[in-house]
């Protein structure tokens, strides 16, 4: 009997020591690379707080925040929020988006942010304001091949930079890679 146990240990030694390489492979490709200029605790921070905003995000947007992009665009008059299901093929993300961004639309035109204050933990900037001025914004759906785009309009200067301090904040946190600048 201790003969067979000590044999089962050593199997279990060669078994752990074997699995090495291929579990530092499975954590290398998990695991994303630091940006330059980061700390450790601030890398393993943001990871964080940015798996806790997909795991909230999908709570409050009703899809897969993997299986979908967001855009997000400022423009002259207001600008965009954009999101599209990854895969052609996925019906259910796709159907998922357009429901979210409908409801979206008529939210945030009743001045209701809560979906964005679930996402993110905090308001975003930019709320009060699109709040306060909301009945000098419009907000539209429009259905795209593989999700949807609201588009925010106004011709209030406050209310646009209000849009815009949003909708920067939504690219920061999405980490879109958009330009925070008008685009034409």
């Amino acid at each position: 009997m201790i003969d067979c146990m000590k044999h089962l240990i050593r199997l279990s030694m060669v078994f752990a020591f074997a699995s090495l390489p291929l579990v530092s492979v499975v954590a290398a490709q998990q695991h994303p690379a630091m940006p330059a200029g980061m700390t450790h605790e601030e890398h393993m921070a943001q990871m964080k707080k940015e798996a806790e905003m997909k795991q909230h995000g999908q709570m409050a947007m009703g899809f897969d925040q993997d299986k979908a992009t967001h855009h997000f665009t400022l423009t002259a008059n207001g600008g965009a929020i954009a999101v599209s299901a990854n895969d052609a093929a996925d019906r259910t993300t796709r159907d998922q988006v357009r429901s979210h961004l409908q409801e979206i639309a008529l939210a945030f035109s009743q001045g209701d942010f809560e979906k964005p204050l679930m996402t993110h933990g905090e308001m975003p900037p930019g709320v009060a304001a699109m709040q306060r001025l909301k009945a000098a914004i419009r907000y539209t759906f429009e259905a795209t091949e593989r999700g949807g785009v609201v588009r925010i309009a106004t011709s209030n200067a406050n209310a646009r930079d209000a849009i815009h301090d949003f909708l920067r904040y939504q690219i920061r946190e999405h980490a879109t890679g958009d330009p925070v600048t008008v685009q034409r």
